[in-house]
């Protein structure tokens, strides 16, 4: 028997995604599931509640409705505060969770025996992370665009223009982490002809990037040494360092930071897992940056929120296959779905994956 699907309205600051795309819909109809949308679920990404109702989803009016009649609830983003109330037994939650930055939530989805499954954990035998990817190149190509933006003057920048001008050198871009988030914004501020250090651990990975580019992005081996010298000559500066599940290694000091020309930019795009530089906090699209030590922090822990429209579509492109599973087998899908199992975070009060028991000491 399939389960019921309830996708609710994201109330997180300025997260305008919905979990689900009218094709989503159809697809999990065809499979006889009933799906249920919070009447303006998809308005954010231009999505009107008639599409969903066109292609066999239940238009309900409160959060109240979708939580309460789904078996399996599917959103964007982790449980806000007042969403706390809606957490159950007997509940399938699939979303973005990042516990180890939002203990808080972890506590709440023990103590109130509700499975959960977070896409960020969805792993495959490759160690790819499908769900994470569209997301973190969403979210890489944005850092790049962000930190152009203020770099501005105008923002509080030092007023350096990413490609420079005839004559004038541009500006000096470092990234941290050459997976798909720092790939991305590498080859975007690449492509805006600015001068790119891109920094990893895996020599596998930066020869990849380095075939890729042919030399218009430079690869450095990330050490101590290597990364004190390329936070101290950066304009713009961008986090983008993730171990699946764990809190994010602390990779730049406060004392790095400190050697910061003024009105330079730090973008933290691990701030979902906690950020990998010591003086970012996580912030909001309403309130997206703090200066510190003379330089700008930007740090809001839903970049792709900003770009819903592309963001929901890529994002449910991924997703639909796994929640189809989920809506067809129930939690049976864990056994046959080894990538999906690895979602599994919370279940039975417990926390079951071990990275994020670990990051939690629990």
């Amino acid at each position: 028997m399939t389960l019921s699907v309830g996708i609710p309205t994201e109330i997180k600051d300025h997260e305008s995604r919905v979990a689900i795309t009218p094709d989503g819909v159809t697809d999990l109809v065809r499979r006889g599931a009933r799906v249920l949308i919070q009447s303006g679920a998809g308005v954010g990404s231009a999505i009107e509640d008639h599409s969903f109702a066109d292609a066999g989803a239940q238009i309900l009016p409160t959060a109240a409705d979708i939580w309460s009649q789904a078996d399996l609830v599917c959103k964007v983003k982790e449980p806000q505060p007042s969403e706390f109330g809606y957490l159950r037994e007997n509940l399938i939650l699939f979303t973005y969770l990042h516990l180890a930055a939002h203990p808080t939530v972890a506590e709440e989805l023990v103590n109130r025996g509700t499975t959960a499954i977070a896409y960020e954990t969805v792993q495959l035998p490759d160690g790819s992370l499908p769900l994470l990817q569209p997301m973190s190149e969403v979210a890489g190509r944005m850092a790049t665009q962000i930190g152009a933006h203020y770099l501005e003057d105008t923002y509080g920048g030092r007023g350096v223009l990413m490609g420079g001008a005839p004559g004038v050198r541009p500006a000096r871009v470092v990234v941290l982490g050459a997976g798909n988030v720092g790939w991305n914004a590498a080859w975007i501020a690449a492509g805006m002809q600015a001068k790119v250090s891109l920094m990893d651990k895996n020599p596998d990975r930066l020869r990849w990037a380095d075939q890729i580019h042919m030399g218009r992005i430079t690869t450095l081996a990330s050490n101590l040494g290597a990364v004190e010298r390329a936070v101290a000559g950066a304009d713009l500066l961008i986090g983008a360092v993730l171990i699946a599940g764990e809190h994010a290694p602390m990779v730049v000091t406060e004392e790095m930071v400190e050697t910061m020309m003024p009105g330079s930019v730090i973008v933290d795009v691990a701030v979902d897992q906690g950020g990998c530089i010591e003086t970012t906090r996580e912030t909001t699209h309403s309130d997206p940056v703090y200066k510190k030590h003379g330089v700008l922090h930007y740090a809001v822990g839903n970049i792709p929120g900003a770009v819903p429209h592309t963001s929901t579509y890529a994002l449910s492109n991924a997703t639909l296959p796994y929640l189809a599973l989920l809506a067809t087998e129930g939690l049976g899908a864990l056994e046959s779905d080894a990538a999906l199992a690895g979602g599994l975070n919370t279940r039975s009060g417990a926390l079951i994956h071990p990275a994020v028991r670990d990051a939690l000491n629990a």
